[in-house]
C-alpha cells in the first residue's frame, strides 16, 4: 500500500514509518517539527519508497494525496510539549484530523486514528477497558490533549457513521523505547536522563500511581494489525504489566549501577493514578499482545540514550 503518516518524525511516528517500509509499503511522510525530530528519518533519506514532506496539517494541503491509507499520529502527545503547545494541540486533533480525515474520504482510503489512554482521564474503572468513558477534566491544564484527542476519536467515528471511511482507532498506553526525547516529561526518559547524569530521580507524589509500559516495537506491530482490521471501534494498545511509578525509579536505578537518589515533588493537576489497559479487545480482535519484556526494553532504550552526545 501507499501510507500517509502524519507526526512522521515523532517518536511512534517515525517507527511506524520503519515497520511499514519493512513490510515493503511506500510511505510519505508529514510532520511540521514543531515537536518531531528530523534526526527520527535521518536514516530514510536514500530510502526510495520514503517520501517527506514539511507541512502543518491543521492548514489546507494544497495536493492530492493518492494513498490507500492515512495513518494520523500528528499532535504532541508528551506532557511538556503539549502544555508547551495547548492550542496547536487543539487545532490537530480537531482541524488536522479533519483534514486528514478528508484525504482518506476522497481517495477512499483507510484512516488510523492514533488516540491515547488519556481519554480516559483519572480512571474509577481499572484496569480500563474500551468501553469506560472515563473521567476527564474538560478545563484542567492537561485538557487540550485529552479533549482534542477525544474530538478526534469523535471526528473520526463521525466520518465512518456518515461517510463510510474505513477507520480505525487506537488508544495507545505508555509507550517508550528509543528516539524518546529526554526532555519531554514523560517518566521514562526522565528518569533514564536523570540516572545517567548522576541527578536526583524526581518522582511526583508519593510514586504509589501506576503506569503500564510498552515497548514502541509491540506498539507499533499492534497498530499496523489494528490498520488492517475491520474493527471501528476503539481498540487499547499497551502493557498490561503494571508497576507503582518508585517501583519504576529503584528499576531504573538498578539497571543503570545509579547512585542518584529519589526526590519526591507535588503530584500535577489531574496526573492519572492508575494507568493499565485491558488488552483483551485486542488480543481477541488482532490476535495481538505485548512481547517485549520491560528488562529487554529498557536495555535497548538504555543503550539508544548512552550513545548520545550528552553522554558520551
Amino acid at each position: 500500500m501507499r501510507i500517509l503518516v502524519a507526526g512522521a518524525a515523532g517518536f511512534i511516528g517515525s517507527h511506524l514509518c520503519d515497520r511499514l517500509l519493512a513490510d515493503g509499503h511506500t510511505v510519505v511522510g508529514l510532520d511540521n517539527f514543531i515537536t518531531g525530530d528530523e534526526r527520527n528519518l535521518e536514516h530514510l533519506a536514500r530510502e526510495k519508497r520514503f517520501e517527506f514532506i514539511k507541512c502543518d496539517v491543521t492548514q489546507p494541503l494544497g495536493r492530492d494525496f493518492a494513498v490507500d491509507c492515512v495513518a494520523n499520529l500528528a499532535s504532541p502527545a508528551s506532557p511538556r510539549d503539549y502544555l508547551e503547545h495547548p492550542i496547536e494541540t487543539l487545532d490537530v486533533g480537531s482541524a488536522g484530523t479533519r483534514n486528514l480525515l478528508e484525504i482518506a474520504r476522497k481517495q477512499g482510503a483507510r484512516f488510523l486514528m492514533a488516540s491515547t489512554s488519556e481519554c480516559y482521564g483519572d480512571p474509577h474503572v481499572h484496569p480500563q477497558v474500551e468501553t469506560y468513558w472515563g473521567n476527564v477534566n474538560p478545563v484542567g491544564p492537561r485538557s487540550c490533549y485529552d479533549e482534542s484527542k477525544r474530538f478526534a476519536e469523535s471526528l473520526t467515528m463521525a466520518f465512518h457513521r456518515y461517510y463510510g471511511v474505513r477507520t480505525n482507532i487506537a488508544r495507545i498506553f505508555n509507550t517508550y523505547g528509543p528516539r524518546m526525547k529526554l526532555d519531554d516529561g514523560r517518566v521514562v526518559p526522565a528518569f533514564i536522563d536523570q540516572a545517567l547524569r548522576g541527578a536526583p530521580l524526581t518522582v511526583f507524589g508519593d510514586g504509589s500511581q501506576t503506569r503500564s509500559f510498552c515497548y514502541v516495537s509491540d506498539l507499533v506491530d499492534g497498530l499496523c494489525r489494528l490498520m488492517l482490521s475491520e474493527e471501528r471501534y476503539p481498540v487499547n494498545l499497551g502493557n498490561p504489566c503494571e508497576m507503582t511509578v518508585l517501583e519504576f525509579a529503584e528499576q531504573i536505578r538498578m539497571l543503570t549501577g545509579s547512585r542518584s537518589e529519589i526526590r519526591f515533588e507535588r503530584l500535577p493537576e489531574d496526573d492519572p493514578k492508575q494507568r493499565k489497559p485491558d488488552i483483551s479487545k485486542a488480543v481477541r480482535v488482532l490476535g495481538w499482545q505485548p512481547r517485549v519484556s520491560l528488562e529487554e526494553g529498557l536495555d535497548r532504550t538504555l543503550e539508544y540514550f548512552g550513545k548520545l552526545a550528552a553522554y558520551s
